[in-house]
């Protein structure tokens, strides 16, 4: 029961760190494992009716881990120690409220892995610059500059996506 209520939340996790639905199944399996052998170890809360959000935090977090395990057994990762923050500014980017969620993991999916990787772990699980490189056991520097780069890219891969939606429908 636990397994058909969660696979779709899961494999939503997974999909963000994986570009393939293949490898995406393989994750999900693997985090069900990892999530049943360790379900003692999860802390209920007092109030009941937050009981499904910790949970699903909870194995959110085995999913994400477990991704990131995959990923860092899968590739050998070249590390950008030469490169200095200064040559890489940090920019901001300015949303549009018409993306679907589709339209971003395509998005996403034309990073580079590590790019991809680091991105998902700062802005959409939460993590600081410095829990990054611990899991990726890269320095804090290159985990900043992967995620600057990872934010250009998806940049400029959103407005050639809104130039060629233009020309389609100009």
């Amino acid at each position: 029961m636990m397994y058909k209520s969660f696979y779709g939340y899961l494999m939503g996790i997974i999909l963000r760190y994986v570009n393939n639905s293949y490898d995406g199944e393989e994750l999900v399996n693997d985090s069900f494992i990892k999530i049943f052998k360790s379900i003692d170890g999860f802390q209920a809360p007092n109030n009941a009716s937050d009981l499904q959000k910790i949970f699903k935090g909870w194995i959110a977090k085995i999913a994400s881990r477990t991704a990131i395990d995959k990923l860092r057994t899968l590739k050998n990762q070249a590390y950008v120690d030469d490169l200095s923050e200064a040559e890489h500014p940090v920019t901001h980017v300015s949303v549009a409220s018409d993306l679907h969620v589709q339209d971003i993991l395509k998005l996403l999916n034309h990073l580079p892995e590590t790019h991809r990787l680091v991105f998902n772990l700062y802005e959409i699980e939460g993590f600081a610059d410095d829990e990054i490189s611990k899991m990726m056991n890269i320095p804090e520097s290159s985990s900043r500059v992967y995620l600057t780069r990872a934010k250009n890219k998806l940049r400029t891969l959103y407005l050639k996506t809104q130039v060629n939606s233009y020309e389609k429908n100009g």
